[in-house]
Parts: C-alpha cells; sequence; structure tokens
C-alpha cells in the first residue's frame, strides 16, 4: 500500500518591492492558512517584509518553500470593493501589486504589528444623587459631564484639569461608569455627520444644479461642475451631501492641498458637526486610525488630500473631487496614478454618484463631458450677487521693472490700497532670484548635481537648487575671477516682497509660499491677517490660486503670464490658462469689483489673448481643436517610461532595449533626456509611447512586466497618461 505525502500548504505572497512576480511560501503546520487579502510576515533573502497574501494553494506552486513566519491578520485587511481596487491599480498603472498593496496601507499598517481601532476612554454620568460635599473637585467634574450630555472621553477630562485620580475617585462611588467603546457612547466623537446648520439661500443657477444632481438615476452618475471662481460650488456640494448622508452613505472629498483642508474641515463642520481628515502632516497613527474607522463605517464625511482615495469604506455613498484639474492630483513617484482618475474608478466599481467641480475643468474631463460620458452643470453667476473682475493688461516691452513690478502697476496698486482693498501680487517662482550671475566674467552659480542653475535666497540667505535640494552659503564675491560684482537676475517671490515694502512702507506684506508656510500654524497666521480685512498686499505662488476665499481682495496682479504659454510642453498652455483664471478668481468675490491686471511682453499672444477675448472655455475649446490635430491626449493616450543613472548612457542604453521589445502599433518617440537632464548626479532619459487607443497601448505595455531586471544602478519606470512629459 502506497503512502502519499500530504499536501502542501501554500500561500501566494506579494511583498513591497519593485517586483512584478510574487512568491510562494509553505505555511506551518502549527499556523492556519492565511486569508486573501492578510497581512503576512516573511523571509525575503536577508531581509524581513510584510507582505500580503494573494492565494492559497495555487496549482503551478513550487515545492521546498521556506515557510511562512507570521500571519498578522485574520480577515482581508481591505475589505472586498479596495481589494479589487488595488488589483485595477497594478494592471492599468502597470506597476508591481506588491508595490500597490503597500500604498494602499497606511505607513503604520506596513509594519509587522497587530493594527486595530483604539478606542477612546469613554465615561458615563449614572443616574441618582451622590453627596460631593467634601469632593469639590469631583462636585465639578459630575457637573462638568452633566453640562456635556452625560459622557465624556478621559482625555476631554484631563484637557479640563480633572485627574486622573479624580476620575477615578468619582467612578468609585458609582457616579460614573466607563463604557465598553466608543461606539456605546455616540455622543462623544462617534456621532453621526448629519446638516445642525442652514446653509446661505441658493441662487436660480445652484438650485438647478442641486435639482438635477437629486434627481440623477441611482448609480454611476460622473457629473462636472462646472463654475466660475466664487460660484457657490461648495454649497451646492454640502446641500447634495446632505441628501448622501440622509440615505445613510458615507461621503469622500478630495480637495488638492493641505492648506486647503482646515478651511474646508471648518466649512464641513459648521454644517454637518463633524468631518475628518486625512493628509501627509498627520502622524502615521492618526493616519491608520482614520483609516480603520472609515473601513468600519464609523466616519461619514472624509476630507482628504490624493491619498485620501485610497482610503476603505464601509458604505461610500458619494465622491467629491473639488478643482478636479488640478495637478497636486497626480502623484509623481512610485505608483503614479491620479486621484481624480482612480476616483472615477471608484464611483464605477460601487456604482455611486461623482461629483468632479472646477472653475477651470482639466482638458480630459472636458473632453468626457463632450462625448457624454459625464453630465455637465453650470454655475456662471458668483453667489451673492459679485460681478466676475475685470482683466486688464500691462505691456512691459522696454519698460523698466523695479523687482518685477511696473510703473503702470505700482500707481494701480496704490489706488486699491487707498481704497481699502487688498492686493494680490502672483508670481509662481520662490526664492529671490533664479540666477546670481557675476557682471565682469559670466559665470553663474550652477548646482554642481543637476544641469540648474542654483536659485538665491535672501531668507535665509542662501542659494538653493530647487531640483535637488543641494544648498551652499551666499557668496559675496565671484569664485571664477573674485569680482565682487555679483548679480542677482530675475525675479521671485522674495525679492517682489522686498521691493513692494520699499514702496508701500505703510501696508503689511504676506508672503505666502513653501518658504514661509512649511507649518499649518504659520499658514493659518497668514489667512488670520487676511481675515481682518485691513489693506494689505498678498504675494504668492501657486499655493494662493487654489480654492481660498479673500472677500477684501480687489487687485489681482499677474507679474509674468509669458513663460507657461512658450514652454514645450504640451500640456502647459492649459496649466498657465488655469493658474491665471483660478488665481484671478481672488479678486472682487464680495461686493467690491475686482481688476486683474496682467504683466506680458507678449500682449499680443494668441493663447493670452484667446483667454482674455473669450474666457476658460473659449480657450479651452481652441486648445482642444489644436490636441485633436496633433493626436495627443485626450485624444490619444500616452505613456511615458522613464530611465536615470549615475553612470552617462546607461539609462539611454536600457530604454533602447526596452524600445526594441514594444511593438506595433504604438508610436514610440525617444529615448530623449529629460527636460532638465541630469538631476542629483543621475542622468535621466525618457521613451514616449502614444496608442491608437487605450486597450492598446494597455496591451503593448504588458511586455514591460517580463522584462529581466534592468542593469545595475539604472532605475526605471513607467507612467501611464503623465501629466508632465518634458
Amino acid at each position: 500500500m502506497s503512502s502519499h505525502p500530504p499536501p502542501q500548504r501554500v500561500a501566494r505572497i506579494a511583498v513591497p518591492l519593485p517586483l512584478y512576480q510574487q512568491f510562494d511560501y509553505c505555511v506551518p503546520d502549527e499556523l492556519p492558512l492565511p486569508v486573501v487579502g492578510a497581512r503576512v510576515a516573511v523571509q525575503f533573502g536577508r531581509q524581513k517584509l510584510v507582505g500580503v497574501c494573494t492565494a492559497l494553494n495555487p496549482a503551478d506552486a513550487h515545492t521546498n518553500l521556506k515557510p511562512l513566519s507570521r500571519i498578522l491578520d485574520t480577515e482581508n485587511l481591505f475589505g472586498a470593493e479596495l481589494w479589487a481596487l488595488g488589483a485595477w491599480l497594478a494592471d492599468y498603472y502597470q506597476h508591481p501589486l506588491g508595490e500597490v498593496l503597500a500604498t494602499l496601507m497606511p505607513a503604520a499598517a506596513r509594519k509587522s504589528e497587530p493594527v486595530k481601532i483604539r478606542r477612546s476612554e469613554v465615561w458615563q454620568v449614572t443616574a441618582g444623587e451622590f453627596p460631593l460635599t467634601r469632593a469639590p473637585k469631583q462636585a465639578a467634574l459630575l457637573q462638568w459631564m452633566r453640562d456635556q450630555g452625560g459622557s465624556a472621553t478621559a482625555a476631554q477630562l484631563r484637557a479640563n484639569a480633572f485627574t486622573r485620580s479624580h476620575i477615578r475617585s468619582l467612578a468609585a462611588k458609582g457616579a460614573i461608569t466607563r463604557a465598553s467603546d466608543l461606539l456605546e457612547a455616540p455622543a462623544v466623537g462617534g456621532r453621526r455627520a448629519r446638516a445642525v446648520a442652514a446653509g446661505p439661500q441658493l441662487n436660480d443657477e445652484q438650485q438647478k444644479a442641486l435639482d438635477q444632481l437629486t434627481s440623477l438615476p441611482a448609480g454611476f452618475a460622473p457629473v462636472l461642475l462646472d463654475g466660475i471662481t466664487g460660484s457657490g460650488k461648495t454649497e451646492v456640494y454640502l446641500r447634495f451631501i446632505e441628501v448622501v448622508l440622509a440615505r445613510g452613505g458615507q461621503v469622500l472629498v478630495l480637495v488638492p492641498e493641505i492648506a486647503l483642508t482646515p478651511q474646508t474641515l471648518q466649512r464641513f463642520e459648521a454644517r454637518f458637526g463633524t468631518a475628518s481628515t486625512v493628509h501627509s502632516n498627520l502622524s502615521n497613527a492618526a493616519r491608520l486610525q482614520t483609516w480603520l474607522r472609515c473601513r468600519n463605517g464609523e466616519i461619514d464625511i472624509l476630507i482628504g488630500t490624493r491619498s485620501a482615495v485610497l482610503t476603505p469604506f464601509a458604505n461610500l455613498g458619494l465622491i467629491v473631487v473639488d478643482e478636479e484639474h488640478d495637478s497636486s492630483f497626480k502623484q509623481t513617484d512610485g505608483l503614479r496614478y491620479s486621484a481624480r482618475d482612480v476616483a472615477v474608478k471608484r464611483a464605477q466599481q460601487l456604482d455611486i454618484p461623482l461629483l468632479l467641480g472646477s472653475a477651470t475643468p482639466s482638458f480630459e474631463s472636458l473632453y468626457n463631458a463632450r462625448n457624454g460620458r459625464y453630465t455637465t452643470l453650470h454655475l456662471s453667476k458668483r453667489a451673492g450677487g459679485a460681478n466676475p473682475p475685470t482683466f486688464h493688461l500691462i505691456d512691459i516691452r522696454g519698460r523698466r521693472l523695479d523687482d518685477g513690478i511696473s510703473a503702470d502697476l505700482t500707481r494701480i496698486i496704490q489706488r486699491h490700497l487707498q481704497a481699502d482693498g487688498q492686493t494680490l501680487v502672483f508670481l509662481n517662482r520662490r526664492g529671490f532670484a533664479p540666477t546670481l550671475l557675476c557682471s565682469r566674467c559670466g559665470w553663474q552659480a550652477d548646482c554642481s548635481h543637476c544641469d540648474r542653475r542654483l536659485t538665491m535666497h535672501r531668507q535665509p540667505a542662501a542659494l538653493i537648487c530647487h531640483h535637488c535640494g543641494r544648498r551652499q552659503a551666499l557668496m559675496e564675491r565671484c569664485p571664477n575671477c573674485d569680482h565682487a560684482g555679483l548679480t542677482a537676475v530675475g525675479v521671485g517671490t522674495q525679492r517682489t516682497e522686498e521691493g513692494l515694502a520699499r514702496q508701500f512702507p505703510d501696508f503689511p506684506i504676506l508672503r505666502i509660499d513653501r518658504d514661509t508656510t512649511r507649518s499649518q500654524r504659520r499658514m493659518e497666521e497668514h489667512f488670520a491677517t487676511i481675515r481682518t480685512g485691513e489693506p494689505a498686499i498678498l504675494i504668492g505662488t501657486q499655493m494662493l490660486a487654489k480654492g481660498h476665499h479673500f472677500p477684501d481682495v480687489t487687485l489681482v496682479a499677474v507679474i509674468n503670464a509669458d513663460g507657461g504659454f512658450l514652454s514645450p510642453d504640451f500640456r502647459a498652455p492649459e496649466r498657465t490658462a488655469q493658474l491665471i483664471v483660478q488665481v484671478a478668481g481672488r479678486a472682487g468675490r464680495a461686493q467690491r469689483p475686482g481688476e486683474v491686471y496682467i504683466q506680458t511682453y507678449q500682449p499680443e499672444n494668441p493663447l493670452l489673448v484667446a483667454l482674455l477675448e473669450h474666457g476658460y472655455a473659449g480657450f479651452a475649446e481652441r486648445e482642444l481643436e489644436i490636441r485633436a490635430r496633433a493626436e495627443l491626449p485626450p485624444y490619444r493616450p500616452i505613456a511615458l517610461i522613464r530611465a536615470e543613472a549615475t553612470a552617462v548612457g546607461a539609462a539611454q542604453q536600457w530604454l533602447t532595449r526596452v524600445k526594441a521589445q514594444l511593438a506595433e502599433p504604438l508610436q514610440l518617440f525617444g529615448p530623449a533626456p529629460a527636460i532638465i537632464a541630469r538631476v542629483a548626479d543621475r542622468w535621466r532619459f525618457q521613451l514616449l509611447v502614444i496608442g491608437e487607443n487605450r486597450s492598446l497601448l494597455h496591451r503593448g505595455l504588458k511586455v514591460l512586466m517580463q522584462l529581466s531586471d534592468a542593469p545595475r544602478g539604472v532605475r526605471w519606470s513607467v507612467d501611464i497618461d503623465p501629466y508632465d512629459t518634458f
């Protein structure tokens, strides 16, 4: 009688490494079989990794396998919907599944430790009277809890000067008792979101848009809310969210910048009483708790930046993407996903409505609306009766500029300040000057690690590379000829700030860029000053163009609009037009009229003229026709295969090999040097791939998953639907 060996217990694991294959491990008899979607600890070479089980006992499993070290979860950590989304992300973005799953998890879940919701310690008042005349502090604690509705967390009690000893003593007398967990005390942080305050009266356009939203058929319904700046798009969001919450659904709201999160949160809390946020400034522990509570259905409204779109939900009923055109929604390293596009996929997957809002919709969204894939709702009037700003050009050809400001613009700023208005000066270049050179020999301060010049900063004084981060002291003499005549060429926000401070010493100057707002506290201090309504000058980069409401700004001045219209990147005109329209929308948002002045060396530039004469819609129509003739997105899908290496030519040689593997009918351009060929001592090349349609593009790129490892020292990646192509 022959005996057969017992069947091998095998788990297939995706590890968080840039490897397209998955790896089989045997499960020791003392461990149960993990479920698909559970985290496991494995030994991978010399590394100890946390991977994810993707299959059990696969038919093609090998024998003599390494054993699993530990099983960390008893269930699919992601849930069915997010698990399916992970598979789609790996396939669509041609990215290793192990790295995709690691991206879906908060950083705290990528460690070999159990994850669970950390419940607040909640205390509740019991019925009855308790004599506490000899314990005034305990009596005060009990009265405070009664005033708060009968329950409070230990953290809230400690914040109000009640100690652990006071809590224990009161509990020993039976006056308060500990709740089993937060969900049994919904009045303390676990309350459900619901409308607790009424919003402003809707105008006719807003009401019509809301009526159309609420009458949408059940299921997947992508809607583009195309409304000019100040038209009240957020109020439409809030009213529709009320409807979704009343149906028992959760809501995800995506915003492009961390700076917008606090003001959005305040508005939502004022309306619904509660909301939660997730963004990169949160601690890893806080992000994990938010992730788990959303998955558990305990958070009704989540407001977040790009990564929030990867959060699991128990009953997601609506996704809102505010400023859907914004480039911040595109991840530029690792898993290069677009949060807007992932939101579309999730809404389709869950069969729920999706609301995309913008005053300057992306060409992709306009294309989808034109083809009937999206329903379009228009808001053409500003809420509250305010009028759109008027636009004017200032021809600066042959004019002398004082730290970037023309004499004409100086007089206009003076006029608005004297009329008690605030002025916003927009310049999308931080630092003092982009170039420092010697007036005698022509030496320039170049970055020794990049093919770029160092930017001169005055606060603090330094030369900084904005590409690799290299920093060096600001010299006083030329290192080439020892001449003392070093000249700052060009204008950044610091230089404009200094110039305006000299010309307008009696008015506060507030510079808002990444150098001055590295902390949320500093940002809020600036905004608090702006909200006083006193005359002031705001100077800033594109951070100021995104969704902020400055009711007392009556003038927006764009220092130089030419650079973006002259870029070789085919997307640059779209981005430039969006920036101009968005920053212009900060002017005249209340009852006082607003003006926008744009300094330009090319007042006849057809792109600029089209934008000012026909608005963003007319500009977009013209540019879309150009894109169609050139067979560029959104009419043809593209991908960019990038490679970089320290050895000159290694990245180019690798991409040449990759190109030979890609077949017809893909159109291939390159390999060519990136627009900045060397960054941080690494030489960068790229291969542009264009497909007749998305199916052909993805099918043609599948070969990348079978390529053997690149030569040592070469790093490469594939970017589907790249945002920056140069």
